[in-house]
């Protein structure tokens, strides 16, 4: 009697996920054009960011096999457009030196990359003098975005049109 109760709610798990397939979000994933990468100065740093950061805030996310399958598909595309939202290192001719900047507290806080995403990429285990790395990294690449916005004079009735 009681093998008959548990093969009944497994059974009924086994349905539910599969309804919940039927469900149209998350499972669509796509990664728009890159219109300005990042511009790293150090290539270990680039590596770094690359392994703890790209996955939720560029347009180079890789997506894993889990990533399409609900509900776990909806908690990943929530986080990717989240992240993109905040920082999107693929869009730096968008996303100015304020976002990067936040970038380097949130690393220094440990806030950044979340725990859960820490547990399913070993990448995103930032060793002590790695965090530093890419705070630096972060924190050079926001001066440089923000002299290059405000040197950008390249503009049509500049005087340098000479």
């Amino acid at each position: 009697m009681r093998g008959r109760a548990v093969l009944r709610v497994v059974l009924a798990m086994v349905f539910v996920l599969l309804v919940l397939q039927l469900v149209p979000y998350g499972w669509q994933h796509s990664n728009p054009p890159v219109t300005q990468a990042a511009e790293w100065s150090d290539p270990e740093a680039e590596a770094l960011a690359r392994g703890a950061c790209y996955d939720c805030h560029s347009n180079e996310t890789d997506w894993p096999t889990y990533s399409y399958v609900a509900p776990v598909s909806w908690l990943v595309r929530r986080d990717v457009d989240r992240g993109r939202a905040a920082m999107n290192l693929s869009e730096m001719d968008q996303d100015g030196g304020d976002e990067l900047d936040e970038a380097a507290e949130q690393l220094a806080e440990d806030a950044m990359p979340p725990l859960q995403y820490r547990l399913a990429h070993p990448d995103a285990r930032l060793s002590e003098t790695e965090r530093e790395q890419l705070m630096v990294a972060y924190d050079e690449l926001a001066s440089r975005v923000e002299d290059g916005e405000d040197d950008d004079n390249s503009g049509p009735g500049n005087a340098d049109d000479s």
